[in-house]
C-alpha cells in the first residue's frame, strides 16, 4: 500500500482533522441525547449547537482532502475508494446533528421507566462510532491492524440492533398509558438512534473491503 502519510503531510495532516471532527461530533452526539433524556436542556441546545458547527466544519475539511488527492493524483488506484470511505464516515456525524435537532423540534416525552433503556441505546451506538473512526484512521498506516477494530464495531451495532428492538417491543407492549401515536414517537427516535450505528457497520464493511483491496 502507498501510505498517504508519507505522500502528502498536507493531505495527511487534514485527514486526521476530519477525524477529530468525527470524534468530537460524536461526543456531542452522546451527551446531546443523554442531556435531553435528564432534563438538561440548556446543557442539550450546546451540544445541538457544537455539532452542527463541527459538522460544517468537517465537510470543509472533506471537501479540501477531495480537491487534494485530485489536484496531486493523490493515490489513484484506490481515491475513489477512499473518498467514498470519508463519505460514509461522514454520514456519521451529519446523521447524528439530524438526530439531535430531531429532539429540539420534536421534543418526544419519554417516560421514566424507558430512560434507561434510551441511554443505554445511545451509548452502544457511540461505542460504534467510537470504534469505527479508529478503524478508518488507522487504516492509512497500519491496514492490518483494522481488523481487530472492525470486530468491535460489529459487536456494538449487533448489540445497539438488539436493545432497539427490545426498546420498541416495551413501548408497544407494555405502556398501555401511552397514546399510538405517542408509542410510534417514541419508535421513531429509536430506530433514528440505531441508524447511526447502522452507518458505522457500513463503513466497517468498507474498511474490510478495502483492506482486501490494496492487498490484491
Amino acid at each position: 500500500m502507498v501510505n498517504i502519510f508519507k505522500t502528502s503531510k498536507t493531505v495527511a495532516l487534514s485527514i486526521d482533522e476530519f477525524f477529530d471532527k468525527i470524534d468530537l461530533g460524536t461526543l456531542n452526539f452522546k451527551k446531546g441525547v443523554q442531556n435531553y433524556i435528564d432534563g438538561n436542556l440548556n446543557e442539550f441546545a450546546q451540544n445541538l449547537k457544537s455539532i452542527s458547527i463541527l459538522e460544517s466544519e468537517a465537510d470543509t475539511i472533506q471537501r479540501k482532502i477531495e480537491n487534494d488527492f485530485y489536484l496531486h493524483s493523490l493515490m489513484p488506484n484506490y481515491a475513489s475508494d477512499i473518498l467514498n470511505l470519508l463519505e460514509s464516515v461522514d454520514d456519521i456525524i451529519d446523521m447524528s446533528k439530524d438526530v439531535l435537532s430531531q429532539f429540539e423540534v420534536e421534543t418526544p416525552h419519554m417516560p421514566e421507566a424507558i430512560k434507561k433503556d434510551y441511554s443505554e441505546l445511545v451509548e452502544l451506538t457511540a461505542k460504534s462510532a467510537e470504534n469505527v473512526v479508529p478503524a478508518a484512521r488507522i487504516f492509512f498506516t497500519s491496514p492490518d491492524a483494522v481488523k481487530d477494530r472492525i470486530q468491535k464495531v460489529l459487536f456494538y451495532h449487533r448489540e445497539t440492533d438488539v436493545l432497539s428492538n427490545n426498546i420498541k417491543r416495551k413501548i408497544f407492549q407494555e405502556f398501555d398509558s401511552l397514546k399510538l401515536s405517542e408509542k410510534i414517537h417514541l419508535r421513531y427516535f429509536a430506530l433514528h438512534i440505531e441508524q447511526v450505528s447502522d452507518t458505522c457497520k457500513n463503513i466497517a464493511h468498507q474498511l474490510s473491503s478495502l483492506v482486501i483491496k490494496i492487498k490484491m
